[in-house]
Parts: structure tokens; C-alpha cells; sequence
């Protein structure tokens, strides 16, 4: 290698030399760190009560639902299975564009199954109307009516604003003792419960339902809504609004068919 080569390759290697020694030198950037809960155990035995404690969780997140299958298994049936009953419940499941939804109106229609088979004598229709357009209730009074129930054997309750609260209402605003209850089956399991602890003796029935999306984010759905109605059969909040007794099951009741 002659001299200006080998200048030419000491000077390179001179360069490369400090570049190492400036990385080496250079300080590594701060990696934010990780919270604590989210790391690992590092020994065997926290790992161990990591997964007895996630099991745990697990256990003590599915009581609620599984308070609600023990509860009421004897008391779940279809619309064949469904007793004599003066008065049915019908939980509101949404409107579209005004009209009953399919799941409500898979409802409806045993409501008015189970009123032409003369099984029950009124319905009592339950739903949400906190707002000016959005009637549930009348909806499910019009739907009714097409299906040859009577207007005067059909009672509207406007406050039903979830599950809990249409059973203390049907119990304390419409003086129902015992009534048969009409939703999905996903749904009326925590209906039946629900009703019992508000004081209705109940019998459930579960319709059929299409196994799509909605079918399954409400099954979804009351595994978190069995917690809470745990809590309210415990507790017995009042509902969002009470009022004063009505006299329309009564009424209708004492009106012929």
C-alpha cells in the first residue's frame, strides 16, 4: 500500500474510531416507564397470586348474572309455557323512525298472542318518552291495536325508563301484584328478578330473537347490567320518577273484552 493510501486509511479508520467513542459517550434517551400494575411478577410466586387474583375478579364479576340464572330458573318459559295472568308487562327495546324495532315488536307480538288466546286480560306497556319525539309507550299502543288489542285493555306507562324502574312503577304506580313479563331472552332473566324484588310476582317470557349484532351486544350487555340490578334488588332506589297512583290497570281490568 503506498503513502497516500495509507494516510487516506488511517484517517478513516481515525474517523470510525470517533464515532464509536461519541456514541459510547452519548447518553441513551429516557424511556418513559411503565407502571407498576402493569408490569409482570418477576417471581413464580407473584405470578401465582397475579392469576389467583385476575380469577378472582373474574368470579366475583360474574356473581350478579349468575344470582339471576339460580333466582329464576323455574319462572323463565315461552309463550306456550306462559300461566293465566290478568295483567302482562312489555319492556320497551327502541323505536325506529317511530315504530317499534323488531326485538320490541317480537314482544308485541306475543303480548297479543297471549291476549287473543285469552291468557291474559291487559297489557301494560312500558317505556321510555323523556322526550317530546320519542314515545315508546304510544308506539307500542298503536302496534298493539293493529294486532287486535283492544285499546281500552292497553296501559301506558311513560316512565319506564329502564328495567328496575317499570317494575316499581307496575308495583306502586299501577298497584300490579303478579303479572307475566314479555322481552328477550337475554333480557328477561334480570326482568323477572327485578319485578320479584319490586314486589310483582312474576313469570317470564322469552321471545325469539334473530342471533345478529344487537342479539349479541345484548348478551354482552347484561353481564355489566346484572351487577346493577343486583344492587338495586338490594338497595330499592327509588326510580327516576315515581308520581301519583293511577287507576289504569284498574280500569281496564274492570272494562270487558
Amino acid at each position: 500500500m503506498d503513502q497516500v493510501n495509507r494516510r487516506w486509511w488511517e484517517r478513516l479508520r481515525g474517523s470510525a474510531a470517533a464515532w464509536r467513542a461519541g456514541l459510547a459517550g452519548r447518553s441513551r434517551p429516557a424511556w418513559p416507564r411503565r407502571p407498576a400494575w402493569s408490569r409482570l411478577p418477576r417471581t413464580r410466586k407473584g405470578r401465582r397470586r397475579a392469576v389467583q387474583g385476575a380469577m378472582a375478579l373474574c368470579v366475583v364479576a360474574l356473581l350478579p348474572a349468575t344470582w339471576l340464572f339460580v333466582t329464576t330458573d323455574s319462572k323463565i318459559g315461552s309463550v306456550a309455557d306462559a300461566p293465566r295472568a290478568r295483567v302482562a308487562m312489555v319492556f320497551g327495546a327502541g323505536l325506529w323512525k317511530g315504530e317499534p324495532s323488531p326485538y320490541l315488536a317480537h314482544r308485541l307480538d306475543a303480548a297479543a298472542e297471549l291476549y287473543r288466546a285469552g291468557r291474559i286480560e291487559v297489557v301494560l306497556v312500558t317505556g321510555d318518552n323523556s322526550r317530546e319525539e320519542y314515545d315508546e309507550p304510544d308506539a307500542m299502543r298503536a302496534y298493539l291495536k293493529k294486532h287486535g288489542v283492544p285499546d281500552r285493555r292497553i296501559v301506558s306507562d311513560y316512565a319506564g325508563f329502564d328495567t328496575w324502574d317499570s317494575c316499581v312503577r307496575a308495583k306502586k304506580i299501577f298497584g300490579v301484584d303478579r303479572a307475566v313479563l314479555i322481552s328477550q331472552g337475554f333480557h328477561i332473566r334480570r326482568a323477572v328478578a327485578l319485578c320479584d324484588a319490586a314486589g310483582v310476582s312474576s313469570y317470564g317470557v322469552g321471545v325469539d330473537a334473530v342471533h345478529d349484532a344487537t342479539w349479541y351486544y345484548g348478551g354482552a350487555r347484561e353481564v355489566f347490567a346484572a351487577g346493577k340490578a343486583a344492587l338495586d334488588a338490594a338497595f330499592h332506589p327509588d326510580p327516576r320518577f315515581l308520581g301519583p297512583r293511577e287507576r289504569g290497570v284498574e280500569r281496564a281490568l274492570a272494562s270487558g273484552r
